[in-house]
């Protein structure tokens, strides 16, 4: 059938490379086919139709050549396709821009691989995830299944855990997992690229199965936003500048965070969290004015300067 299927749309000349003779619009579909059941573990017709805008019978003809394509990728079942474990793909996915897809639901087909709308440059990241590990994960996230994996911890050195993957968290330096941790009994940020020999762990029975204590819903740093108030840093010689870069109003930016997020945030943009204002102004541009709203935030020790206020 798939000898049948592929001469019926490319000639005998072409079918050494059929994917450069398709259409772009076609390959961009069945790019972004590949990229959920890649990295969320499934994709159905709907999918496809929603994204692109296309009748039933194409999105059934894109999802049939696809599977004709990569018959080791997908197994069709209660009227989707899944991620098979002989998984190898067709297209070349970039991690930034897959996790740039995962997170804002764009980029996400072929089209956006290699292609910016504007001249820019963006300094890499020292290191990125194996884009293996990255789908392991996402599906686990998307499918709501705990992990089992080695991690290299800075603390403790390599050891095995069991995780509920949740979120993806970026820190602006490295990529992170929110994860309920079953070793340590608590929610924690993993670093993606610390994570080795990642199975997934399905067999629901009640020792594995995802406990209402371990989901999203319960982690009360996730829950939890803060509102934190930046205003130019008080040593600052030109401080309407600073207003002006950061669109202030009144002198102040109000930014409502995730506690599990805000040590990150605040690190990466460089705020003075210090009672006196004492950082260097070449580097701190702005100052946290109301420090005590970090004193809830577990991850507030990566915030520059932070330190708990007396009331605390």
């Amino acid at each position: 059938m798939i000898k049948c299927f592929l001469s019926k749309y490319f000639p005998k000349t072409m079918q050494t490379s059929p994917l450069t003779e398709l259409p772009a619009a076609q390959r961009e579909r069945l790019a972004f086919i590949e990229f959920r059941l890649w990295f969320l573990g499934k994709v159905t017709r709907k999918d496809v139709m929603e994204r692109f805008g296309i009748a039933s019978a194409a999105g059934t003809r894109d999802l049939v050549l696809y599977k004709e394509l990569a018959p080791d990728n997908a197994t069709y079942e209660g009227k989707m396709y899944h991620y098979r474990d002989s998984f190898q793909p067709l297209f070349q996915h970039q991690a930034e821009r897959v996790l740039s897809a995962l997170c804002s639901g764009f980029g996400d087909g072929e089209g956006s691989i290699g292609q910016d709308l504007l001249a820019h440059d963006l300094p890499a990241r020292l290191n990125q995830p194996k884009l293996a590990d990255l789908a392991t994960v996402t599906r686990a996230i998307h499918g709501q299944y705990p992990l089992s994996l080695s991690y290299h911890s800075m603390k403790t050195g390599l050891s095995p855990r069991e995780i509920v993957p949740l979120a993806l968290v970026d820190s602006g330096l490295r990529w992170h997992v929110r994860a309920y941790d079953r070793n340590k009994q608590e929610f924690r940020d993993l670093v993606l690229t610390r994570m080795e020999n990642i199975r997934p762990i399905k067999n629901q029975d009640a020792r594995h199965a995802v406990q209402e204590h371990e989901q999203l819903i319960a982690d009360e740093q996730w829950q939890l936003m803060v509102n934190i108030e930046l205003r130019p840093h008080p040593t600052h010689p030109h401080p309407s500048s600073i207003m002006r870069d950061y669109g202030m109003k009144n002198g102040k930016l109000e930014v409502k965070l995730r506690a599990a997020v805000a040590g990150y945030v605040l690190r990466q943009w460089q705020v003075d969290c210090s009672p006196e204002g004492y950082l260097d102004t070449a580097s701190y541009r702005l100052k946290l004015a109301n420090i005590s709203a970090l004193d809830q935030v577990k991850n507030a020790v990566l915030a520059p300067a932070y330190r708990p206020t007396k009331d605390a």
